[in-house]
């Protein structure tokens, strides 16, 4: 009897610890992502930022900054999939742009999510916000089919649409228990809420926040933001006591256009409406810290801040300047671009008592990582066709300096801009493969002449993280190693170690340069 309870008391001991020292009762796990806000729009990351967010700053006061976090594109449902699904979203067939509101789901069926590996895992999973990843509207009888091709996504503006009907293919199909939100930016119709699978509320109006479109008659821009926050708090609230933990993905609308801060937030940041929004954003990641404070569970709640591109030029960057404010800090371009400033994030994170406050770490690390992270936390094994550019990034949440604990950490990371145009990274080195922004900032693809310009920028950014000094021509061997990584990452099918997979389409390595538009002859 004496050996059968030690048995017992031996088999509880291993349940109780995982393979990181980590206590059984896993971590609740908050993610939040604030839509086209930049590095420097968070004052704990830029010091001389004009722009107060102390909610965001008290993440990383109480937590870890990271001070060279990536989202995978400049653009927003590209770095929604890579985050979800810890796959590099140029492996499917999106190569540029974004999907629009009536798209088709960009995440194939039976693909992992963070949210399915946490659900075989005990967690119970909601996505409330935006989500822009598309899904499979259900239409009318002798309704069009979605062709994908635009904003309105063939559904003739989206009438077509059975507003009653149940939507397939979208969160509830890939892990989460619980949605509420959007299907994509707010600026793209149709203009409705969605709860699980149907509209709260039916499309029987036509409404326009920049895009005109179906919308329901009680939609409005303005009230989608604390809507969702409303919302968010609420499910921390009900689930807060339960025996399973939780992980919500908050995927916010803003400060993406149309920039509507309500009333109470408006002139607040003495700016324009972007910086009031802005607050307001910060306003939001306050309500979610209050909710996990008063129901007692932040110690055992991993909570992440960051944002899925850099600041857009609808923020109206000349006045953010004109009043001192860097909303990229001293990072170059803005949303869509190539530069740093498209794809370089705030990255905080919040775990009391796992993370150390008020650290900071210059470590690499990509959003498309949360899914390995999340595995590692929860000990789970991922299989060999899942997550396949994703790199846990837990030692450096826990402080672990260990040669065999960073041993695994990412040294390389692959970035994309709105025009599909590659950049990757090795080390301080960063090799962009095109001329100029591939974006929307200067040099603009399609508005300059860019046939004498060096085909290829090669940037140090321990040097010159702005961006200014072109090394391609100096530095040949770096650049034809970097050239080889990309292919293999590429070629392979994945970026970690495993067996070779295949890309959902051919990716073209280096993009032909558009060339500059005929200017239009005004008419007399």
């Amino acid at each position: 009897m004496q050996t059968f309870r030690a048995v017992l008391c031996l088999l509880f001991l291993h349940c109780a610890v995982t393979t990181n020292g980590l206590a059984a009762t896993n971590p609740n796990i908050v993610f939040i992502m604030a839509d086209d806000q930049g590095f420097g729009d968070v004052s704990a990351l830029n010091p001389e930022s004009k722009i107060p967010t102390p909610n965001i700053d008290r993440i990383a006061n109480e937590g870890m900054i990271f001070s060279d976090g990536h989202s995978s594109s400049s653009v927003c449902t590209p770095t929604r999939y890579s985050v979800l699904t810890g796959r590099y979203h140029w492996r499917t067939h999106l190569q540029k742009g974004v999907l629009g509101g009536f798209s088709k789901p960009l995440i194939s069926s039976g693909r992992l999510t963070v949210a399915s590996l946490l659900k075989q895992h005990g967690y119970a999973t909601a996505c409330i916000g935006k989500w822009h990843l598309g899904w499979d509207w259900p239409l009318k009888a002798g309704g069009t089919a979605n062709d994908g091709g635009d904003f309105s996504g063939g559904f003739k503006a989206g009438w077509d649409v059975d507003y009653a009907g149940e939507i397939q293919n979208g969160p509830c199909d890939f892990g989460f228990d619980y949605f509420f939100g959007i299907s994509a930016s707010l600026d793209m119709p149709p203009y409705v809420y969605v709860r699980n699978r149907t509209p709260t509320e039916p499309a029987t109006v036509e409404k326009a926040f920049h895009r005109k479109g179906p919308a329901a008659a009680a939609f409005e821009a303005v009230d989608v933001l604390p809507t969702i926050t409303k919302e968010t708090v609420q499910f921390i609230n009900d689930n807060a006591k339960s025996d399973k933990p939780f992980f919500v993905y908050f995927p916010l609308n803003a400060p993406h256009t149309p920039i509507v801060p309500t009333g109470e937030w408006e002139g607040k940041s003495g700016i324009n409406k972007y910086g009031d929004f802005t607050m307001q954003v910060d306003w939001t990641v306050g309500q979610v810290l209050k909710a996990i404070d008063d129901n007692e569970i932040s110690e055992n709640t991993l909570v992440i801040f960051t944002t899925d591109n850099g600041c857009s030029p609808a923020a109206k960057i000349p006045e953010l300047e004109a009043a001192g404010h860097d909303q990229n800090y001293i990072y170059r371009g803005h949303k869509a671009d190539i530069f740093e400033g498209g794809h370089r994030v705030p990255f905080v994170a919040r775990w009391p008592g796992k993370v150390k406050a008020g650290s900071r770490t210059d470590q690499l690390v990509g959003q498309l990582d949360l899914l390995a992270t999340a595995a590692q936390i929860v000990g789970a094994k991922v299989a060999e066709d899942g997550g396949e550019d994703s790199v846990s990034f837990l030692p450096v949440l826990l402080g672990e300096s260990s040669t065999a604990a960073r041993r695994g950490l990412r040294t390389s990371i692959v970035s994309q801009s709105i025009g599909g145009q590659f950049a990757i990274r090795d080390g301080d080195w960063k090799l962009c493969l095109c001329p100029g922004s591939g974006g929307w900032s200067e040099p603009r693809p399609g508005r300059l002449d860019m046939s004498k310009m060096p085909p290829i920028q090669l940037f140090n950014l321990a040097d010159d993280p702005g961006e200014t000094n072109n090394l391609q021509a100096e530095q040949a061997d770096q650049v034809a190693k970097m050239k080889g990584m990309l292919s293999k990452v590429i070629g392979n099918g994945r970026s970690t170690p495993g067996p070779q997979l295949q890309n959902d389409a051919e990716i073209v390595m280096i993009k032909p340069v558009p060339k500059p538009r005929a200017k239009s002859k005004k008419k007399k």
